[in-house]
């Protein structure tokens, strides 16, 4: 089959497009402004990218068409189509279909899935899972969204029974409102956490709640007819109302004092204990407490599949995150010490708080963090949780806010932080303000769910020019 992706550079259809090809299908994709590390993942495959929607690509005459929620009926200022090439094959009657669609009907199907949905930690907790999988022998096929280091591809095959997929509750496409977890079909569901997020299409947390309660109704139930498990966040009120409203799996819960999975000690360095009884021991390299439920949340679903919990916690002691998660991009020595850069993916204030405390933990006396951030996220841009953000960048010594494109003005946002905080929508302006604030021994910390206009290679090269 030749496939064409519209919207091929996101993260999850990039993954998919990984997939498709090497079941041995042809594929092609579209989409704009793409930036790396799906870009050169996808080149690397040897799959062929085109810049836009132009309706000329109906040339490729394709199978079938995959639509990313990227694509809409959209008009510009001028009337003409935003794209034009789903309006061409709207037109000329051809097929079409989405993502989770397809992947479910060509990939997961028969397949043990394990589905890993929340609001923060999905692409971590997915990649651990998978990492647990393939030390224990199992061979898993996984999609995430982004690039476990530990694999160096996002998704893959894989040769057993089981597949990881991180499971979004962002629509399915333009056709299709449903969350995208939906088409999942998951024997193993992980709830890791909930709260509000996506207000460009979910009016309140109660409409996500029904969507994670969608989930739930996918998976088999408990007992002698039945191999379906839910694997909770204890923590969570939101997910407890979720259970509530019906579920008819077994439920195993992490995180909470009660919870059948628990940790004792540091994030970098605890037990795990089942029901109270110590079962494993994690010493890693990662950092803050969403970290320690990702690994709980991982090795309970991992058991689920029969992964003795010592055995994962070991496995999880060579796990090496994913790329843009708290990713080192590079030092510049200084004769004061080392100015550090990192990059991650954080974009929502618990997000952003998470990762910012959990760098701090790491850090000796008188180490600065310098968060760089941009409210990228459509949430963000609608000024939704603007008012967090304070609150979320409190552990930074100091803040720089890029604010292009938001109708909201972050200056008056940040205002409560004083000096401490300021922004612009100018990149090369951003760069300089803090390329002339750092000093050695600070850690940049730059956090965005997109390319960043490349903020950190700019931001290493003013520092050695520094």
């Amino acid at each position: 089959m030749h496939i064409h992706i519209l919207g091929i550079c996101g993260t999850f259809m990039g993954g998919l497009a990984a997939l498709a090809r090497e079941a041995g299908h042809k594929v092609t994709g579209c989409d704009a402004g793409v930036y790396p590390p799906m870009s050169d993942q996808l080149r690397a495959l040897g799959i062929d990218l085109m810049e836009g929607y132009g309706a000329d690509q109906l040339a490729l005459k394709p199978d079938m068409y995959v639509v990313g929620n990227v694509v809409s009926r959209a008009r510009l200022h001028d009337g003409t189509p935003k794209f034009p090439l789903m309006e061409a094959i709207l037109d000329a009657g051809l097929p079409y279909t989405s993502g989770p669609q397809w992947l479910a009907e060509h990939v997961l199907q028969g397949r043990h899935v394990i589905a890993i949905a929340g609001t923060h930690g999905k692409t971590t907790t997915t990649a651990m899972t998978s990492w647990i999988l393939e030390l224990a022998g199992l061979q898993p096929g996984f999609l995430v969204g982004g690039v476990p280091l530990n694999f160096g591809v996002s998704a893959r095959l894989g040769q057993g029974r089981a597949f990881a997929i991180e499971a979004d509750e962002y629509d399915t496409a333009f056709f299709d409102k449903r969350s995208k977890f939906v088409h999942y079909r998951p024997r193993t569901a992980v709830l890791n956490n909930l709260e509000f997020d996506h207000a460009d299409i979910f009016d309140d947390l109660a409409a996500i709640e029904r969507q994670f309660h969608h989930l739930l109704r996918t998976v088999p139930g408990a007992g002698a007819h039945g191999s379906g498990r839910i694997v909770v966040n204890g923590l969570e009120e939101s997910l407890a109302r979720v259970l509530h409203m019906g579920c008819w799996s077994e439920v195993r819960s992490f995180g909470a004092t009660v919870s059948d999975f628990t940790a004792r000690g540091e994030a970098q360095d605890f037990d795990v204990l089942f029901e109270g009884k110590s079962v494993g021991h994690v010493t890693w390299p990662l950092t803050g407490s969403h970290n320690q439920l990702n690994a709980l949340a991982a090795i309970a679903a991992a058991e689920h599949l029969g992964v003795d919990p010592q055995l994962a916690a070991q496995a999880l002691g060579s796990f090496e995150n994913v790329k843009r998660r708290m990713e080192l991009r590079g030092t510049v020595k200084t004769a004061s010490g080392n100015i550090t850069v990192y990059d991650d993916f954080a974009h929502h204030p618990t997000a952003i708080r998470t990762t910012v405390d959990g760098l701090r933990r790491t850090l000796k006396a008188g180490e600065r963090i310098l968060a760089v951030f941009e409210p990228r996220s459509n949430t963000m841009k609608l000024g939704t949780m603007k008012s967090q953000l304070p609150w979320s960048l409190e552990q930074a010594d100091l803040a720089f806010c890029h604010s292009a494109g938001l109708d909201w003005d972050a200056n008056e946002v940040l205002a409560t932080m004083g000096a401490r905080a300021a922004a612009t929508d100018n990149i090369d302006t951003l760069v300089r303000q803090v390329s002339q604030t750092a000093r050695g021994g600070d850690h940049i910390l730059c956090m965005s769910n997109g390319g960043f206009s490349g903020v950190h290679a700019k931001l290493l090269q003013a520092l050695q020019s520094k």
